[in-house]
Protein backbone atom coordinates (compact mmCIF):
# COMPACT_ATOMS: atom_id res chain seq x y z
CA UNK A 1 0.00 0.00 0.00
CA UNK A 2 1.27 3.28 -1.18
CA UNK A 3 2.09 5.68 1.83
CA UNK A 4 0.70 9.48 2.21
CA UNK A 5 3.80 10.85 0.36
CA UNK A 6 4.22 8.36 -2.26
CA UNK A 7 0.51 8.75 -3.24
CA UNK A 8 0.90 12.72 -3.38
CA UNK A 9 3.54 12.33 -5.25
CA UNK A 10 1.46 9.97 -8.03
CA UNK A 11 -1.69 12.62 -8.10
CA UNK A 12 0.92 15.25 -9.22
CA UNK A 13 1.64 13.32 -12.20
CA UNK A 14 -0.45 14.93 -15.25
CA UNK A 15 -0.75 10.94 -16.25
CA UNK A 16 -1.76 9.43 -12.75
CA UNK A 17 -4.01 13.01 -12.32
CA UNK A 18 -5.92 12.15 -15.89
CA UNK A 19 -6.13 8.89 -14.74
CA UNK A 20 -7.56 9.04 -11.57
CA UNK A 21 -9.99 12.24 -12.71
CA UNK A 22 -11.27 10.38 -15.77
CA UNK A 23 -13.08 7.69 -12.73
CA UNK A 24 -14.07 10.68 -10.78
CA UNK A 25 -15.61 12.47 -13.27
CA UNK A 26 -19.04 10.76 -13.73
CA UNK A 27 -19.72 10.97 -10.11
CA UNK A 28 -18.89 14.57 -9.83
CA UNK A 29 -21.04 15.35 -12.48
CA UNK A 30 -23.77 13.68 -11.20
CA UNK A 31 -23.66 15.63 -7.55
CA UNK A 32 -23.11 18.50 -8.97
CA UNK A 33 -25.93 18.97 -11.55
CA UNK A 34 -28.19 16.72 -8.42
CA UNK A 35 -27.35 19.13 -5.60
CA UNK A 36 -27.04 22.56 -7.68
CA UNK A 37 -30.54 21.63 -8.86
CA UNK A 38 -32.21 20.87 -5.80
CA UNK A 39 -30.55 24.46 -4.21
CA UNK A 40 -31.51 26.31 -7.09
CA UNK A 41 -35.23 24.74 -7.30
CA UNK A 42 -35.72 25.26 -3.85
CA UNK A 43 -34.75 28.37 -3.65
CA UNK A 44 -36.29 29.99 -6.34
CA UNK A 45 -39.70 28.10 -6.60
CA UNK A 46 -40.48 27.15 -2.80
CA UNK A 47 -38.31 29.61 -0.33
CA UNK A 48 -40.45 32.37 0.68
CA UNK A 49 -40.10 36.21 -0.32
CA UNK A 50 -38.08 38.61 1.36
CA UNK A 51 -39.74 41.11 3.34
CA UNK A 52 -38.19 44.14 1.83
CA UNK A 53 -36.93 43.15 -1.50
CA UNK A 54 -39.57 40.66 -2.45
CA UNK A 55 -38.94 38.08 -4.94
CA UNK A 56 -36.10 40.21 -6.59
CA UNK A 57 -33.78 38.86 -3.91
CA UNK A 58 -34.30 34.91 -5.06
CA UNK A 59 -31.05 36.02 -7.14
CA UNK A 60 -28.88 35.54 -4.08
CA UNK A 61 -29.69 31.62 -4.92
CA UNK A 62 -26.90 31.92 -7.94
CA UNK A 63 -25.06 35.53 -6.94
CA UNK A 64 -23.80 34.09 -3.42
CA UNK A 65 -22.73 30.89 -4.61
CA UNK A 66 -20.52 32.15 -7.83
CA UNK A 67 -19.38 35.05 -5.11
CA UNK A 68 -18.32 32.25 -2.74
CA UNK A 69 -16.30 30.37 -5.53
CA UNK A 70 -14.86 33.70 -6.88
CA UNK A 71 -12.85 34.24 -3.68
CA UNK A 72 -12.58 30.69 -2.56
CA UNK A 73 -11.44 29.73 -6.15
CA UNK A 74 -8.69 33.02 -6.56
CA UNK A 75 -7.08 31.58 -3.37
CA UNK A 76 -6.79 27.61 -4.82
CA UNK A 77 -4.87 29.18 -8.02
CA UNK A 78 -2.48 31.14 -6.12
CA UNK A 79 -1.92 27.80 -4.13
CA UNK A 80 -0.99 26.21 -7.29
CA UNK A 81 0.81 29.18 -7.71
CA UNK A 82 3.07 28.65 -5.10
CA UNK A 83 3.34 24.97 -5.01
CA UNK A 84 4.85 25.49 -8.54
CA UNK A 85 7.12 28.05 -7.88
CA UNK A 86 8.15 26.29 -5.02
CA UNK A 87 8.50 22.48 -5.70
CA UNK A 88 8.33 23.42 -9.57
CA UNK A 89 5.36 20.61 -9.71
CA UNK A 90 4.08 20.84 -13.53
CA UNK A 91 0.62 19.91 -12.86
CA UNK A 92 0.16 22.86 -9.79
CA UNK A 93 1.44 25.35 -12.84
CA UNK A 94 -1.37 23.56 -14.63
CA UNK A 95 -4.30 23.52 -12.24
CA UNK A 96 -3.46 27.47 -12.26
CA UNK A 97 -3.93 28.09 -15.89
CA UNK A 98 -7.46 26.13 -15.62
CA UNK A 99 -8.33 27.84 -12.11
CA UNK A 100 -7.64 31.07 -13.85
CA UNK A 101 -10.39 30.21 -16.72
CA UNK A 102 -12.98 29.25 -14.39
CA UNK A 103 -12.53 31.96 -11.59
CA UNK A 104 -12.96 34.50 -14.04
CA UNK A 105 -16.14 33.01 -15.58
CA UNK A 106 -17.31 32.72 -11.73
CA UNK A 107 -16.08 36.56 -11.04
CA UNK A 108 -17.97 37.66 -14.14
CA UNK A 109 -21.28 36.01 -12.95
CA UNK A 110 -21.21 37.42 -9.89
CA UNK A 111 -20.57 40.90 -11.59
CA UNK A 112 -23.37 40.51 -13.65
CA UNK A 113 -26.29 39.00 -10.95
CA UNK A 114 -25.16 41.96 -8.14
CA UNK A 115 -25.59 44.38 -11.58
CA UNK A 116 -29.29 42.73 -11.95
CA UNK A 117 -30.30 42.49 -8.38
CA UNK A 118 -28.96 45.91 -7.71
CA UNK A 119 -31.15 47.68 -10.60
CA UNK A 120 -34.34 46.97 -8.59
CA UNK A 121 -32.54 47.48 -5.37
CA UNK A 122 -30.83 50.57 -5.76
CA UNK A 123 -32.21 52.09 -8.53
CA UNK A 124 -29.05 51.63 -11.17
CA UNK A 125 -26.86 48.24 -12.49
CA UNK A 126 -23.72 49.88 -11.41
CA UNK A 127 -22.32 51.86 -8.48
CA UNK A 128 -18.54 52.24 -7.48
CA UNK A 129 -19.08 50.81 -4.11
CA UNK A 130 -16.59 49.40 -2.23
CA UNK A 131 -17.53 45.36 -2.18
CA UNK A 132 -18.55 45.98 -6.34
CA UNK A 133 -14.88 47.59 -7.15
CA UNK A 134 -12.96 45.14 -5.35
CA UNK A 135 -14.72 42.50 -7.36
CA UNK A 136 -14.37 44.30 -10.67
CA UNK A 137 -10.53 44.36 -9.50
CA UNK A 138 -10.71 40.61 -9.11
CA UNK A 139 -12.04 39.97 -12.00
CA UNK A 140 -8.89 41.80 -13.61
CA UNK A 141 -6.33 39.51 -11.85
CA UNK A 142 -7.60 36.37 -13.28
CA UNK A 143 -8.21 37.95 -16.88
CA UNK A 144 -4.18 39.06 -16.01
CA UNK A 145 -3.32 35.39 -14.79
CA UNK A 146 -4.63 34.46 -17.83
CA UNK A 147 -2.70 36.92 -20.52
CA UNK A 148 0.23 36.21 -18.88
CA UNK A 149 0.46 33.20 -18.98
CA UNK A 150 -0.24 33.76 -22.88
CA UNK A 151 2.21 36.52 -23.30
CA UNK A 152 5.16 34.16 -22.58
CA UNK A 153 6.07 30.49 -22.88
CA UNK A 154 7.79 27.82 -20.71
CA UNK A 155 8.75 28.28 -17.07
CA UNK A 156 8.54 32.53 -17.85
CA UNK A 157 5.04 31.84 -18.11
CA UNK A 158 4.18 29.97 -15.21
CA UNK A 159 6.55 32.25 -13.10
CA UNK A 160 4.88 35.21 -13.97
CA UNK A 161 1.49 33.83 -13.80
CA UNK A 162 2.03 32.49 -10.25
CA UNK A 163 3.92 35.88 -9.15
CA UNK A 164 0.85 37.83 -9.97
CA UNK A 165 -1.57 35.28 -8.24
CA UNK A 166 0.14 35.47 -4.97
CA UNK A 167 0.39 39.19 -5.14
CA UNK A 168 -3.46 39.42 -5.93
CA UNK A 169 -3.93 37.46 -2.68
CA UNK A 170 -4.43 40.73 -0.64
CA UNK A 171 -7.69 42.11 -2.56
CA UNK A 172 -9.45 38.72 -1.13
CA UNK A 173 -9.68 39.87 2.77
CA UNK A 174 -10.42 43.38 1.04
CA UNK A 175 -13.51 41.91 -0.76
CA UNK A 176 -14.25 40.27 2.11
CA UNK A 177 -13.98 43.12 4.91
CA UNK A 178 -15.32 45.92 2.32
CA UNK A 179 -18.73 45.93 3.65
CA UNK A 180 -17.12 46.29 7.69
CA UNK A 181 -14.21 49.16 6.92
CA UNK A 182 -15.71 51.24 4.64
CA UNK A 183 -19.76 52.97 4.17
CA UNK A 184 -20.97 50.71 1.40
CA UNK A 185 -24.26 50.09 -0.43
CA UNK A 186 -23.78 46.14 -0.90
CA UNK A 187 -25.43 44.46 2.16
CA UNK A 188 -23.22 43.16 4.93
CA UNK A 189 -22.51 39.47 4.65
CA UNK A 190 -25.38 37.27 5.52
CA UNK A 191 -23.38 33.92 6.18
CA UNK A 192 -21.18 34.40 9.15
CA UNK A 193 -18.74 31.95 10.35
CA UNK A 194 -18.72 33.60 13.47
CA UNK A 195 -21.80 34.73 14.84
CA UNK A 196 -25.17 33.90 14.23
CA UNK A 197 -26.58 34.51 10.66
CA UNK A 198 -29.47 37.31 9.74
CA UNK A 199 -31.16 34.68 7.68
CA UNK A 200 -34.25 33.16 8.11
CA UNK A 201 -33.75 29.09 7.92
CA UNK A 202 -36.37 29.10 5.40
CA UNK A 203 -34.41 31.13 2.61
CA UNK A 204 -30.89 30.13 4.23
CA UNK A 205 -30.78 25.92 4.03
CA UNK A 206 -31.87 26.23 0.13
CA UNK A 207 -29.05 29.10 -0.13
CA UNK A 208 -26.41 26.14 1.77
CA UNK A 209 -27.68 23.59 -0.72
CA UNK A 210 -26.63 26.25 -3.83
CA UNK A 211 -23.49 26.83 -2.21
CA UNK A 212 -22.80 23.15 -1.70
CA UNK A 213 -23.87 22.20 -5.25
CA UNK A 214 -21.89 25.54 -6.51
CA UNK A 215 -18.77 24.02 -5.06
CA UNK A 216 -18.95 20.67 -6.75
CA UNK A 217 -19.64 22.52 -10.33
CA UNK A 218 -16.97 24.24 -9.65
CA UNK A 219 -15.03 21.01 -8.98
CA UNK A 220 -16.48 19.98 -11.80
CA UNK A 221 -15.28 22.39 -14.44
CA UNK A 222 -12.02 22.46 -12.64
CA UNK A 223 -11.19 18.79 -13.24
CA UNK A 224 -12.09 19.31 -16.51
CA UNK A 225 -10.10 22.16 -17.59
CA UNK A 226 -7.23 21.05 -15.79
CA UNK A 227 -7.53 17.87 -17.81
CA UNK A 228 -7.31 19.97 -21.15
CA UNK A 229 -4.48 21.34 -19.69
CA UNK A 230 -2.65 18.65 -19.48
CA UNK A 231 -3.52 16.94 -23.06
CA UNK A 232 -2.28 20.43 -24.34
CA UNK A 233 1.15 20.15 -22.07
CA UNK A 234 1.71 16.63 -22.84
CA UNK A 235 0.61 16.00 -26.18
CA UNK A 236 4.32 15.02 -27.06
CA UNK A 237 4.58 12.71 -24.71
CA UNK A 238 4.01 8.58 -25.79
CA UNK A 239 0.77 8.40 -23.66
CA UNK A 240 -1.09 10.86 -24.95
CA UNK A 241 -0.39 9.87 -28.56
CA UNK A 242 -1.42 6.29 -27.42
CA UNK A 243 -4.74 8.03 -25.91
CA UNK A 244 -5.65 9.53 -29.30
CA UNK A 245 -4.83 6.61 -31.35
CA UNK A 246 -7.08 4.91 -28.89
CA UNK A 247 -10.21 7.33 -29.12
CA UNK A 248 -10.04 7.66 -32.91
CA UNK A 249 -9.91 3.47 -33.05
Amino acid sequence: MASWPQWLHRLGSPREFYRLSGRALPWLAVAAAGVSMVGLVWGLAFAPPDARQGHSFRIAYLHVPVSFLALAGYYLMALAGAVGLVWRVKLAHMTLRAAARVGAAFTFVALLTGALWGKPTWGTYWVWDARITSMLILFFLYLGVIALGQAYRGERADRAAAVLALVGTVNVPIIYKSVDWWYTLHQPATIKLTGTTTMHPAMLHPLLVCIAGFYLFYALLLVLHVRAEILAGERRTRWVRELALGERG
